[in-house]
């Protein structure tokens, strides 16, 4: 039976980035989508999935009490004149204050939980506030989904979503066509290429892999240490454009820009670095992985979902530069074949664990049950 579903993110990029599979699918089941983000210079692209784009403003890094409660009646609005039969939810504002006006207006909700971000990496006054809406936008939920075990337990036994409403989803999921397996380059006749793909922040482990360039670069003096992603991004711990240019003209690193199409960057790559201090399931290892490029990342939630440690890649302990730099500099002195072997063994490990068909079919099993009123084991 054919549904209008609303699915709302803090970002257009997001939904043309991370979310265009599960539009296609649902789609494809002949549901009308209905897509809501701030518009961006991507919103245009969602017309090519088959889905209709509304605007909506978000101050997506603001605590403003007043912004937030504006929000709050703009999601209140945009649904009243929709009327879906479904609202998706993902990231955090359109988790809580999307799911509050759908719980208002009667509008089942289902969320995804994709991590937790700053806000949860410490505890502060904030912290307690963003738990305290969690909780009370997630309580009438339908269905909530989680990206990896650690926060998934969090919620329960803090009692911010019931037991009985989750499952664990693997991460967003990967499209192996497009995301292929691409051989690694020999290395003999040049430089070894670290790459880290992320929005750059402090909290990405920014900083620790400066320094741990730093270190490599003493002992190997050639190596590139490249850098993929949004610079100066509404967040408090944003890398700045003029921190970044102090360290290209050190000569320590190398600012990539930023790019829709990453496979070329990571196809390029030797090894693919992410020192995150926390994720839900990084997007940019899933891609390493499933193109077949070992991983250097934290032992730390989210991170660790995404690699076998001395399988696919190594895993090095959080906000330590120097344990990154070992890591490093075990990943340039490994044989060549073994580098190979760990990148074969994370495209079988997206293969078995990660496709995206995976998570499109979680997605139509839960609104197949809110459309049939039965509840769905996912």
């Amino acid at each position: 039976m054919s549904k209008k579903i609303v699915i709302a993110l803090n970002t257009a990029w997001n939904l043309v980035n991370f979310r265009a599979g599960l539009i296609r699918a649902l789609v494809a089941e002949g549901h009308e989508v209905v897509a809501v983000a701030p518009n961006d210079e991507y919103a245009p692209r969602l017309a090519e999935l088959g889905c209709r784009f509304v605007a909506l403003p978000m101050d997506n890094k603001g605590t403003h009490p007043g912004r937030d409660l504006l929000l709050w009646f703009r999601f209140l609005n945009l649904l009243r004149l929709e009327r879906p039969d479904v609202f998706l939810g993902y990231t955090v504002k359109p988790n809580v204050y999307g799911s509050l006006a759908a719980h208002v207006l009667g509008i089942p909700v289902v969320n995804n939980i994709a991590g937790l971000g700053a806000v949860f990496i410490r505890d502060n006054w904030l912290t307690r506030l963003v738990r305290l809406l969690y909780k009370t936008a997630l309580s009438h939920s339908y269905h909530v989904f989680f990206q990896n075990d650690e926060d998934m337990k969090m919620f329960v036994d803090m009692g911010l979503v019931a037991a009985d409403r989750i499952s664990r989803l693997p991460g967003s999921g990967i499209d192996l066509s497009v995301f292929s397996y691409a051989p690694l380059l020999p290395v003999e006749n040049r430089p070894f290429r670290f790459l880290l793909v992320a929005r750059l922040l402090w909290d990405k482990g920014v900083g620790e892999y400066v320094e741990a360039a730093r270190m490599v670069r003493r002992q190997y003096p050639t190596a590139k240490f490249q850098l993929l992603g949004f610079l100066d991004v509404k967040n408090p711990t944003a890398v700045s454009s003029t921190q970044m240019s102090e360290w290209e003209n050190e000569g320590v690193v190398e600012y990539l820009g930023v790019a829709d199409d990453v496979k070329p960057y990571l196809a390029a790559a030797d090894c693919v670095v992410l020192p995150s201090y926390r994720e839900g399931v990084p997007r940019s290892l899933l891609e390493a992985a499933a193109i077949g490029r070992p991983i250097v990342t934290t032992d730390a939630v989210g991170c660790r979902d995404a690699v076998d440690d001395g399988v696919t890649g190594l895993l090095c302990c959080v906000r330590d530069a120097d344990d990154l730099a070992e890591k490093l500099l075990r990943m340039i002195e490994m044989p060549p074949e073994e580098r190979v072997l760990m990148g074969l063994a994370g495209r079988r490990k997206m293969e078995l664990e990660f496709n995206e068909k995976i998570v499109i079919n979680r997605y139509l099993r839960v609104i197949e049950g809110l459309v049939s009123g039965r509840v769905q084991d996912t």
